[in-house]
């Protein structure tokens, strides 16, 4: 009896310029950090934001995404609200930032910096 382990996707994809900013970002990281960490802590208008930091130790439950210029990891508590999504990283004359295509989101507030699912 053959037994076929089925491994799930990961929850997030990167775009090659998010991949490009976390190696920017562990290229000039605090002594101590593994890597960077995406989490949806309940804040905001809407429930949910995006938060992104450097992280010195990984949780058990975190998602783990190796990166060409790091680990990425995401939130175990916070995969269920990301599946299916993917991360990029914009910037123009005015602004930059990580932008998240979330098909779990049901609504998000006026500014864009909280979401609901």
């Amino acid at each position: 009896m053959s037994t076929t382990v089925k491994t799930r996707p990961a929850a997030l994809t990167l775009t090659p310029a998010a991949e490009a900013r976390i190696a920017a970002l562990m290229a000039k990281a605090p002594e101590g950090a593994i890597g960077v960490k995406l989490s949806t802590p309940r804040r905001g208008c809407s429930g949910l934001a995006y938060s992104v930091d450097y992280v010195s130790e990984a949780a058990a439950f975190d998602e783990r995404i190796e990166t060409p210029g790091g680990l990425f990891f995401v939130d175990g508590a916070s995969v269920l609200y990301l599946i299916g999504s993917t991360m990029d990283w914009q910037e123009d004359d005015f602004t930059a930032g990580f932008v998240f295509n979330n098909p779990n989101a049901k609504g998000a507030c006026g500014c864009g910096e909280s979401f609901t699912v």
